[in-house]
């Protein structure tokens, strides 16, 4: 059928349905007063689980990244392109996935190792890839004509795969969803009604909730701008698990997600799980759900120009470092427009998968690490029916062939490794501050491998004590705690580095030190050290001296840099496109929303002799220098991300400098400040300065 009638019958279809059907059912139940219990069996599948594929699939795909002389774009590609919504709207007759094969798919993500994929029912440009009464713009006005969910949903369920859907909250295609892209010069907000797409999704989430059975995930993103809300967010959670009790819903149906580390303050918001993006948090999160959603490249969405894909390596070794801090793995392929999978993602899941066959059983299942850090790795756990079953995941395979295992005080059964089917039994020596099993000369994995050890009980690890300081320099005095991070365990010190023993200085409590020190503190129990000594080296320090650059004014010299970068190029070096002065670090004086970047030159004015934190919070990356010194390094690509860094400054005014880039995606820079008489706020225009001239330089 030609597409254009095609086009003009779903029209037609979709008034008789509103007409029919206008508003959205009511919830009968407040699932936000679920007790723990049920919400820990509703997410047992997925929290055992552990590995799902992400699939991000739309009319976006066709251009595969490119647009005039661009090659880095992707699903973003309507806004970072700045392409008008009746040129976008052309790609509908171009959308034609003649070679999706969905059964290759779920076989593809199943061989790998994954249990559950995640696909783009709607990304922000409002295509749907499903049969949707309430819009012409989804896949069956397209020459395809045919719903793609449905076939994937078949594809799973043959194959014990679980189906979830991403939807996005944000649509730059439907009338009623407000803001308008600020590029949007035709385009205005003029007659649009919120509420009324609120109904649209609502009608949309049912469609995919109830039409396809069991779903296991509704992902939802999209949630950031101003137009959503928690009043919101409550609202569509409550909507949607009455529609499916059982379904597990994303943290990013509200607002209050700390940018791309993905969390949101429990009992706040609503949300079933954290969404941590394109990185994995440096701790572990007890008490937290969570997964990791990462791409294989650079781009969620096909780029044809991105060969910058994450090794085998790297995936292996992010899907161990994921399990061992309790979270899932949620790993992302774009397919072509034609429907294929790009062979280099082929080739990684193939790659994975091989190793999944033989190493399954330490990421299935398992819980988070009990140590908080391992030299050689990671560490996942399962609970048996006489104690534990550790699963070390080896990266880096000793030279000497004895793994240490430290601070570990449980009885050790056995060892061995997993890839061995006769596990053959490995030595065990005791050391006291843990144990050692000794390993064959060369490692079974060159990637990861693991090795098993079963002790008696729960883990008893005694960790090494921590060290708390508020930096590591001081100018006159410094209040220092050592604590025990074990139970029954008593911690001695001392102050010139030297190892402690049972006639080193017990800690007791803070310690105020008036000089520079090596504080060494190690664990003892019983009497006997049980963990690694740690060091720390906290130096006394000078001030550095103000300036007097002369007669100063409020405010800043800014210089307006635009092009694509990866890092924060040399701005100083660079000719700007424009200089300007500004109150403080304001980036609505850009002329574009990516690809630019900003030089801010002042002085700050300090008010009393200390130590003094710097933090900058920004998407993407910034530098704080103080008196040409580095004190904030935030560079680099990522969402939203705060970085501290001190320095011991004297009163008066010092020079100040932030540099900022934006490739594409959300902008946003924050800086904050802490003195040695208040804790931490964000930096004042009124202590900003400018030497006066004429003209900015």
């Amino acid at each position: 059928m030609n597409p254009s009638i095609s086009t003009q019958i779903k029209v037609i279809a979709i008034l008789l349905a509103l007409t029919i059907s206008f508003g959205c059912q009511q919830t009968t139940s407040n699932y936000l007063e679920e007790t723990r219990e049920e919400k820990e069996n509703r997410m047992l599948w997925w929290k055992e689980a552990k590995f799902g594929m992400f699939i991000h699939w739309g009319l976006y795909s066709i251009p595969a990244g490119e647009w005039k002389e661009e090659k880095n774009h992707a699903e973003w590609i309507r806004t970072t392109a700045q392409i008008p919504l009746e040129e976008y709207d052309q790609f509908l007759d171009h959308f034609n996935p003649v070679k999706y094969n969905p059964k290759q798919w779920v076989k593809l993500a199943k061989n790998a190792g994954m249990k559950y994929i995640v696909i783009t029912s709607k990304h922000h440009d409002g295509f749907c890839l499903f049969d949707s009464k309430f819009t012409a713009f989804d896949v069956l006005s397209t020459p395809y004509g045919k719903d793609l969910l449905d076939q994937l949903v078949e594809a799973c369920r043959q194959e014990d795969m679980k189906i979830c859907w991403y939807y996005s909250i944000m649509d730059w295609h439907h009338p009623d969803y407000l803001p308008r892209r600020n590029w949007e010069e035709g385009r205005t907000g003029d007659g649009a009604d919120f509420e009324k797409y609120i109904a649209y999704l609502k009608n949309q989430l049912k469609e995919i909730v109830k039409n396809y059975g069991d779903i296991g995930v509704l992902w939802f993103d999209g949630e950031w701008e101003e137009t959503w809300s928690n009043e919101y967010g409550k609202d569509i959670y409550n909507y949607v698990r009455n529609l499916q009790p059982s379904i597990i819903i994303n943290n990013r149906v509200d607002v209050g997600r700390s940018g791309m580390a993905g969390l949101t303050r429990p009992g706040e918001f609503v949300g079933d799980f954290g969404t941590p993006e394109q990185e994995i948090p440096a701790t572990g999160l007890p008490g937290v759900y969570w997964e990791t959603c990462m791409t294989m490249n650079d781009h969620w969405g096909y780029n044809k120009n991105d060969e910058n894909w994450k090794s085998t390596k790297e995936l292996i070794q992010k899907l161990a470092d994921i399990a061992s801090k309790g979270g899932n793995f949620l790993l992302n392929v774009g397919p072509t427009a034609d429907g294929l999978f790009p062979q280099e993602s082929i080739i990684r899941l193939q790659q994975i998968g091989s190793w999944m066959d033989i190493y399954r059983e330490s990421i299935y299942k398992t819980t988070a690490s009990p140590f908080k850090e391992l030299a050689f790795g990671r560490c996942t756990q399962k609970a048996t029916s006489i104690g534990t079953r550790l699963y070390f995941h080896v990266f880096d395979w000793p030279e000497n062939n004895r793994l240490k295992i430290p601070g570990i005080y449980n009885q050790p059964q056995r060892a061995f490794l997993l890839s061995d089917l006769r596990h053959g039994r490995l030595e065990i020596t005791q050391l006291e501050d843990g144990l050692e099993i000794i390993l064959p000369a060369s490692p079974p994995d060159t990637i990861n491998s693991v090795i098993v050890l079963d002790i008696e009980g729960k883990p008893d690890i005694n960790h090494p004590p921590e060290i708390h300081c508020p930096h590591d320099i001081f100018v006159d005095f410094i209040s220092v705690n050592i604590s025990a991070c074990c139970d029954q365990c008593d911690v001695y010190y001392t102050l010139d580095g030297r190892q402690p023993d049972l006639n080193s200085k017990k800690a007791t409590g803070p310690m105020i030190l008036k000089s520079s020190a090596i504080v060494a503190a190690r664990c003892f129990r019983n009497g006997k050290p049980v963990s690694e000594t740690v060091h720390k080296e906290i130096k006394q320090v000078q001030t550095l001296p103000a300036i007097e650059p002369g007669v100063v004014v409020p405010g800043l010299y800014c210089k307006y840099f635009e092009g694509t970068w990866d890092s924060l190029p040399a701005f100083e070096r660079m000719e700007p496109l424009k200089k300007m002065e500004s109150v403080d670090f304001d980036l609505s004086l850009r002329e574009h929303d990516n690809y630019y970047g900003f030089l801010f030159e002042g002085y700050i004015e300090i008010t009393e002799d200390g130590v003094y934190d710097f933090y900058t919070d920004s998407d993407d990356g910034s530098c704080l220098y103080i008196d040409d010194s580095l004190v904030v390094d935030n560079d680099g690509l990522h969402g939203m991300k705060m970085k501290r860094g001190a320095i011991p400054l004297s009163k008066g005014l010092h020079k100040i400098n932030v540099k900022f880039f934006e490739r594409d995606g959300n902008d946003e820079l924050k800086i904050y400040y802490k003195g040695p008489s208040f804790e931490r706020k964000p930096l004042p225009s009124n202590i900003l300065y400018k030497k006066e001239t004429k003209k900015a330089p």
